[in-house]
């Protein structure tokens, strides 16, 4: 089908990671440098960029016929590319809905609709299976553990839209339902790290987006030595290329490890 694109360019690991499960990562040509997933990605594909910065002279410079791209946090390198005459395609994934969405079109523009229609319906049986877990230990403890998650520490960000989904789906109750349906990072910032007290959250996940995840920090914050999860120890740490990645890692591997910590 030599009219769909032939030398695509992914500068976000999760497209990276649905080309390759499709078969398709012959039409890859270059990759972000904090592409993770999978492994011999970063072996077998050039780096042209970061995530925000960069040189458009090397993504220029292997002839893309396509570039995909993440989000408003890539909106200069997209328009930059779009008056070099390249082929964008913008995903704005927030929801799960938009994982399993970004996977159909990714799919579509490949031409493997097949291929992915088949790995949406593998990751929607998992999900499936979580929440039939979740709702068995719901029934038989009738409780959910309110659940903190955070994505930074300096200053306290809470989680993003898909997280606070798999939270939900896997048995947990996200503390701030209400700042996780925002799309943008900034409104999802805590200014009162207290209100987080205040919520008493049982479980605190910490995610500080490739930086390692300290505990010990935690329960040295001033007041926090009431909270719930504090006392208890529940403090886990769920890596930021697994749960933050808006792709089917966050699904496949990030959602049996919140059922694992809230099975503790």
């Amino acid at each position: 089908m030599p009219r769909l694109p032939q030398r695509i360019v992914c500068l976000t690991t999760e497209t990276v990671e649905v080309l390759y499960a499709l078969g398709e990562s012959e039409r890859i040509v270059g990759i972000s440098g904090y592409t993770v997933r999978p492994p011999e990605a970063r072996k077998e594909k050039p780096k042209v960029y970061a995530f925000t910065t960069g040189d458009i002279e090397k993504i220029l410079a292997v002839q893309p016929d396509l570039v995909l791209t993440f989000s408003d946090l890539q909106a200069d390198i997209a328009r930059d590319l779009i008056k070099a005459g390249v082929a964008v395609y913008a995903f704005n994934t927030r929801s799960l809905d938009d994982i399993l969405g970004m996977v159909e079109t990714l799919g579509r523009l490949v031409g493997a609709a097949a291929k992915a229609d088949a790995m949406v319906a593998a990751l929607e049986e998992q999900i499936a299976r979580a929440r039939a877990i979740a709702s068995a230990r719901i029934a038989q403890t009738g409780h959910r553990p309110r659940v903190y998650f955070e994505e930074w520490d300096a200053p306290n960000i809470t989680a993003v839209r898909w997280v606070s989904e798999l939270i939900q789906i896997a048995g947990g109750e996200d503390i701030f339902p209400e700042r996780a349906i925002s799309p943008l990072a900034r409104d999802r910032i805590l200014a009162d790290p207290l209100e987080i007290v205040r919520r008493d959250p049982e479980i605190i996940i910490g995610s500080w987006c490739g930086k390692h995840f300290r505990p010990e920090h935690i329960s040295a914050r001033s007041g926090w030595s009431t909270v719930t999860a504090v006392k208890n120890g529940r403090m886990h740490e769920i890596k930021s290329a697994i749960i933050l990645t808006p792709g089917p890692v966050a699904i496949s591997a990030g959602l049996p490890l919140l059922l694992d910590i809230f099975d503790l």
